[in-house]
């Protein structure tokens, strides 16, 4: 896995069919005007507001900080076949992990059947004992669902192809959609050419298919349903992304201080008296969700909702209790989950994955910590891991010192020579590592718009492509057939 898998050229100087056309347009494009081009975008995004909280960070008068998330000008292009093979294992993937978070709320088959050990679901902080036995609309727990993929060179190929692998599964509250439809439109305002040129499937319907799948899972009582997207408020780091999903579709932006339990059901305060709300688009983590139920500091939810829930009066997307199966270390079952559940093979493979628990694996990663990505069972945003091979002795030795005092807390993976796609950076074009996180779709059936955000590590040789950690994004371009 360590070869590298260039996105755009097959060898030196030979460019893959699905870009030649594009090629063939850049190698024309004078520096100045893709540099204007760049200022010309970063003008746009700030003025409409377009920006990332960066937690603890702070400004100079000790506020929080707000950073433009930099928007490259070339576009990853994937062709129309290859992104039907990775639909196709995207669906798959997530109907196995919906029945499998549904499996181990109710009759917990995969656990009794000694697939899934049953101390890693059980005793998992994302597990909710509250959510044993609540049947919810569908049996749909994920309802929108990011799941990072990688390609890596395929060490057994003789053409130099790629295999996809999926990274991560993000089935909480998955963020950067907002990302994929602003890097769309600013590759339309800067550059129409290029979609006269090429068939590019679109992106923008994606806020009506979320609104089409949110009404789609109200309570049978609710003849037009209310939804709403609730938000933890304009601190958190993904406020424009809340804003922006509410206005798209038309909907109410709320904090739970808008929202107020009375006889059985949720309703949102407005200037015309209380209105039901029957679906919640919830960006707010379980824990925050009600503060009856879950942590009583919290003001970020609305107090009695679990109980209106647990009734059926309310859906909530995604479900509580749907973190147990996103977790690093149930990850490496998934493989298993789907031939359990849907009997048959995988069609996106999994990461090869070191578990910390596992006494065999541990002694494997401490033995190869230079060589592996470590990363933190719940951690997030680039956080709390170690890249082996960048890493400092002193990084090294206080990672093992981590590992060796919770081994459970940590998996490991072989680290991955991320593909590479040309990036307008400072220098000029230059290759820079990329992944790619579609979005996807679970209510009456499983839909996604082509593509998905592609994020980009900008510093040369950085395999780290979070936002949080300077990442950039760029439009991804899924080439009609």
């Amino acid at each position: 896995m360590n070869k590298q898998f260039d996105e755009m050229h097959s060898a030196p100087d030979m460019v893959r069919a699905h870009y030649q056309r594009y090629a063939r347009w850049l190698a024309e494009q004078p520096g100045d005007v893709m540099r204007s081009r760049r200022e010309e975008a970063a003008t746009i995004f700030r003025r409409v507001g377009i920006t990332f909280a960066v937690y603890g960070a702070k400004d100079e008068d000790g506020a929080g900080t707000e950073r433009l998330i930099p928007f490259d000008l070339i576009p990853r292009i994937i062709p129309a076949a290859e992104w039907r093979d990775m639909e196709r294992g995207l669906a798959q993937r997530v109907t196995a992990l919906n029945r499998f978070i549904h499996d181990v709320y109710h009759g917990q088959e995969i656990l009794k059947a000694g697939i899934v050990p049953t101390e890693q679901v059980l005793r998992n902080s994302q597990f909710r004992p509250e959510m044993v036995g609540v049947d919810v609309p569908g049996n749909v727990y994920s309802h929108i669902a990011g799941i990072d993929i990688v390609r890596a060179a395929d060490p057994a190929s003789t053409d130099g192809s790629g295999t996809y692998y999926v990274l991560e599964d993000n089935l909480r509250v998955p963020s950067g959609v907002s990302y994929m439809l602003e890097n769309r439109k600013m590759s339309m305002r800067l550059f129409p050419e290029l979609f006269s040129q090429h068939r590019i499937e679109p992106v923008a319907h994606y806020p009506d298919l979320l609104l089409d799948t949110l009404r789609s899972l109200a309570p049978a009582s609710a003849n037009d349903p209310t939804v709403v997207v609730l938000t933890p408020g304009m601190h958190n780091s993904a406020y424009f992304e809340h804003a922006f999903l509410a206005q798209q579709m038309g909907v109410e932006l709320v904090e739970g201080q808008d929202l107020v339990v009375r006889d059985g059901f949720v309703f949102m305060r407005t200037t015309q008296g209380p209105r039901r709300v029957d679906v919640i688009y919830r960006r707010v983590d379980d824990d925050f969700l009600d503060p009856k139920a879950f942590r009583p500091d919290s003001t970020l939810g609305c107090a009695g909702l679990l109980d209106v829930y647990r009734a059926g009066n309310v859906t909530l997307s995604n479900a509580i209790g749907t973190g147990v199966a996103d977790d690093k270390s149930i990850y490496p079952y998934v493989p298993r989950m789907i031939e359990f559940y849907l009997g048959e093979k995988p069609i996106l493979q999994n990461v090869p994955t070191y578990l910390g628990r596992d006494k065999a694996d541990l002694q494997y990663v401490l033995d190869h910590l230079d060589e592996l990505v470590v990363k933190e069972v719940h951690g997030a945003g680039g956080y709390g891991m170690l890249v082996g091979p960048a890493a400092s002795k002193q990084e090294i030795e206080d990672f093992r010192a981590a590992l060796l005092a919770n081994p459970s807390n940590y998996v490991a993976q072989p680290t991955l020579a991320l593909s590479t796609c040309p990036t307008y950076v400072d220098s000029g074009v230059a290759p820079r590592h990329i992944d790619l996180r579609p979005f996807v779709l679970s209510g009456k059936s499983v839909q996604m718009v082509p593509g998905g955000l592609t994020r980009v590590a900008l510093k040369q040789g950085s395999l780290v492509v979070n936002s949080s950690q300077g990442g950039g994004t760029k439009d991804t371009w899924v080439l009609e057939a």
